[in-house]
């Protein structure tokens, strides 16, 4: 065997290795999937702030409201994800001319590869939304050196603990910041320590103008609220982050499902009932 047979056979070795990945097609089925996916997701937080409830607290959270938000996430995993996949191998080009496993496995890889660079690319998108939306409602530079992250969730029911007749003393951002790291512990293991709650009676009573004996009972119907709403934040951020990881679990099998059709459609071997309809049995659609 000569070097050039040689040469040619590692060139042709290689060119078949590469055509496992078309990464044209992937980059243009992973676009078509997160588009789709963006446009699904603006529909659903439209629906989502119309039916959702505009208390400042979990309180009026429905747990049917966070199941329904993962089902509707589990649906557009599913429709952009099957785009993303079928667009993947539809746009390859033809491999052969026969069903084979080699030739399924190569599609399907192909529109496994498209929903990762699709479930990145809406991460991507969904990073520099929240951001943004950060930069536009973020404090200013004067509380927020004594912000706690405690406060967004907390809010109103600091709002509670600090009502007062009296003239507000200024700088209450620190006060505030402190209770609401207060509040948290009640959600731990251990929960509140005597001392703690002693401090925060101290500080409501001092700084709302309230005698011990109210500031005490203030702070005990607060903290059972501030608990529930901690509670019920917890049990929301859990169902929806299974419900995620389960939707994008699922999209990956859909799209690779969908690739190895995509595949049988373009190499002719399945009739396409997308874009292939007209051709079933020689039919026409305009009779």
């Amino acid at each position: 065997m000569s070097d050039t047979t040689i040469i040619d056979d590692a060139i042709i070795a290689e060119t078949s290795v590469r055509r496992y990945l078309h990464f044209s097609a992937i980059i243009g089925g992973a676009l078509a999937g997160a588009a789709v996916g963006t446009v699904l997701n603006g529909f659903g937080v439209a629906i989502g702030l119309a039916v959702s409830s505009t208390s400042p607290t979990w309180r009026d959270t429905s747990m049917a409201l966070v199941l329904l938000t993962g089902l509707f996430l589990l649906f557009v995993s599913i429709v952009s994800s099957g785009i993303a996949g079928y667009v993947a191998a539809r746009a390859a080009p033809p491999e052969a001319m026969e069903p084979t496993e080699e030739g399924e496995f190569r599609d399907g890889l192909n529109g496994l590869v498209a929903w990762a660079l699709a479930v990145l690319l809406t991460a991507l998108l969904v990073y520099a939304a929240a951001q943004l939306g950060s930069h536009a409602t973020s404090p200013s530079t004067t509380t927020a050196p004594n912000a706690s992250a405690g406060e967004n969730l907390l809010a109103f029911d600091l709002d509670r603990l600090f009502r007062s007749d009296a003239a507000p003393e200024p700088n209450i951002a620190y006060d505030r910041a402190q209770a609401a790291r207060i509040l948290l512990t009640a959600n731990s293991h251990s929960g509140m320590s005597a001392q703690d709650h002693d401090y925060l009676v101290h500080l409501v009573s001092r700084r709302a103008g309230l005698s011990a004996a109210d500031a005490g009972h203030r702070v005990d119907d607060v903290v059972a609220s501030a608990k529930d709403n901690v509670a019920r934040a917890r049990r929301s951020g859990v169902i929806l982050a299974f419900m995620a990881a389960a939707a994008a679990l699922i999209g990956a099998a859909i799209a690779w499902s969908a690739a190895v059709a995509a595949g049988r459609h373009r190499e002719g071997l399945g009739a396409s009932h997308l874009w292939r309809w007209d051709r079933r049995a020689g039919a026409s659609p305009f009779g």
